[in-house]
C-alpha cells in the first residue's frame, strides 16, 4: 500500500538528516502530489534544517534523495529545498517532475537559488544533463 510506503520512507529520510547532521531535525509530513499543470512528485515538510547543511552536505544529502525518488518510482529530475521566504530555514524538500510547460521556467536559470525561495539541489537537464556537468564529447 502506498501509505505505508510514505511512512517508512518519511521515518527513512528523517533518520537519515538526523544522522548527518547529528541533530533533532523532525520531517512533519511527507506527500504525493499531482498538480494541474502536470508537475508531480513528493514534498518532505521539514523542521530542523537550514541551508547551510544543505550546502555543506549536498553531496551525501543528494545522494539519499536520489535513492528516495527511485525508491517512489519518482525519476529524480528536480529536487530543490523550498526555503521559507527571507530566511535559510528550509521549508520542504520537493522532488518534482517538470511538466512541459514549467521545465523552461527552470532550465533557462543559472546558479542554485533561482528564486530567493528555492535552492536547487539537482536538476536534470534535458537530454540527460544534470546541473553542474558540462557536456561529453
Amino acid at each position: 500500500m502506498i501509505t505505508e510506503k510514505l511512512l517508512q520512507t518519511r521515518s527513512d529520510i528523517e533518520n537519515n538528516l538526523r544522522t548527518l547532521l547529528a541533530r533533532p531535525v523532525m520531517v512533519t509530513e511527507l506527500d504525493a502530489f499531482a498538480l494541474p499543470c502536470g508537475c508531480n512528485g513528493i514534498t518532505a515538510n521539514i523542521r530542523g534544517l537550514e541551508l547551510d547543511d544543505i550546502e555543506i552536505f549536498e553531496e551525501q544529502m543528494l545522494a539519499h534523495f536520489k535513492e528516495v525518488a527511485s525508491r517512489l518510482e519518482i525519476p529524480p529530475s528536480f529536487i530543490f529545498a523550498r526555503l521559507v521566504p527571507g530566511s535559510s530555514v528550509v521549508a520542504a524538500i520537493n522532488w518534482r517532475v517538470l511538466c512541459d510547460r514549467c521545465y523552461p521556467e527552470f532550465a533557462r536559470t543559472h546558479g542554485k537559488m533561482p528564486r530567493p525561495d528555492i535552492y536547487i539541489v539537482h536538476l536534470e537537464r534535458r537530454g540527460g544533463q544534470g546541473r553542474g556537468k558540462k557536456k561529453q564529447r
